[in-house]
C-alpha cells in the first residue's frame, strides 16, 4: 500500500489517496500472476492499473493490460531511479521521474 498526494496542472487543490498493489487472489481461487492495483482518491474515484516489469522497463496500463493509456519507463543501472512518460489516446500525457525510497 502507498499513500499519495498529487497536484496536477489543471487542479488547484491536492488530491489524496491510497493505492493497494498486489496480485488478485479471489476467494476460493488461485492467486493471479499479474501485478495490479486499485487507487482510491479523496474525490471518490477508483482507478485500476496493471503492471509489467521486464528487465529495466516498467509498463503501467491505466485499466486493463494492453490498454491505450499507459506509462512506459526505464530504471537506471542501479535500479534506484528512472524516467518515463504517460501516453494517452488522442494525445496528451506527461513525463515522469521515479525515485525509490
Amino acid at each position: 500500500m502507498r499513500g499519495v498526494r498529487a497536484r496536477g496542472r489543471a487542479r488547484r487543490s491536492a488530491v489524496a489517496g491510497l493505492e493497494v498493489i498486489g496480485n488478485l487472489h479471489p476467494f476460493g481461487e488461485p492467486a493471479g500472476e499479474d501485478v495490479v492495483s486499485r487507487f482510491y482518491d479523496s474525490l471518490g474515484n477508483t482507478l485500476d492499473y496493471a503492471y509489467e516489469l521486464a528487465g529495466d522497463r516498467l509498463t503501467i496500463w491505466a485499466g486493463a493490460k494492453g490498454g491505450p493509456a499507459y506509462f512506459e519507463g526505464l530504471f537506471d543501472a542501479d535500479g534506484d531511479s528512472g524516467v518515463g512518460e504517460w501516453v494517452y489516446p488522442g494525445g496528451g500525457g506527461y513525463a515522469s521521474t521515479m525515485t525509490r525510497r
